[in-house]
């Protein structure tokens, strides 16, 4: 059973870690610039934040909304690059890298693995938030069907509007963490980012990519840690 909490209450409770405990990173983040002070608060103090983020999140689910507590009209659309609309019947989710089995998933092999949902407020840094119902996988179920080795530390997530990011293996096994087909009870609109986007309670939106089209499991973080976060951005960006 969803353990369901106050809105008011957890979004104060989180946004404090992510907003107010993270002093550099919401200088990073709450502005459209960066600037040299900025950068050098964050580079001091991002390593903190991401403790105290993984400390927070391994102490078990996040609480879960009702579904009365839903709000469609509260999610903003957005996108990196355009919003690209992929052919359902065509599409396929490649999983490769450190893994034992590479995959080459279509929509009914995921629709086939057990489905899973989670209402989670989504928090964007721009400062707006909305509580949504997701369904469908959990990206731990997709990585251990592809045998995801004892090495692989990290999760690199491309997209098809060319957006990119990367995963702590913590998160990424994090069992709200799902890729998400469905949207409030109806199929995954293609503006927000069908017909595979990540969601999950644990991370800020600009983490949950949409029209995801790979995953790749390695080591370590390359030089290329995501599309926002090679700008400055917080890398973990916990909730």
């Amino acid at each position: 059973m969803s353990r369901h909490l106050d809105p008011r209450h957890r979004f104060s409770r989180r946004r404090l870690l992510g907003f107010g405990l993270s002093g550099g990173s919401s200088l990073l983040l709450g502005g459209c610039a960066l600037n040299g002070f900025s950068e050098k608060v964050g580079e001091t103090s991002e390593p903190l934040n991401q403790r105290l983020e993984a400390l927070l999140q391994g102490r078990g689910p996040v609480p879960e909304f009702r579904p009365d507590q839903v709000d469609p009209a509260a999610l903003l659309v957005n996108s990196f690059n355009g919003i690209p609309r992929l052919n359902p019947a065509s599409y396929r989710l490649r999983v490769e890298g450190l893994v034992s089995r590479p995959l080459q998933l279509d929509l009914a092999a995921l629709a086939a693995m057990p489905q899973h949902s989670v209402i989670m407020r989504h928090v964007c840094v721009e400062g707006w938030a909305a509580i949504v119902a997701w369904s469908g996988v959990r990206l731990a179920d997709v990585l251990t069907l592809a045998g995801i080795s004892p090495l692989g530390g990290y999760v690199e997530i491309d997209s098809a509007d060319q957006y990119f990011e990367s995963w702590d293996r913590a998160s990424a096994l994090h069992p709200q963490t799902l890729l998400a087909t469905a949207m409030n009870g109806a199929p995954l609109p293609v503006t927000n980012g069908a017909p595979v986007r990540l969601a999950t309670p644990i991370k800020l939106g600009y983490k949950l990519s949409k029209w995801v089209t790979g995953l790749r499991v390695v080591s370590s973080l390359g030089i290329r840690r995501g599309t926002w976060e090679d700008q400055g951005y917080e890398w973990f960006a916990g909730l």
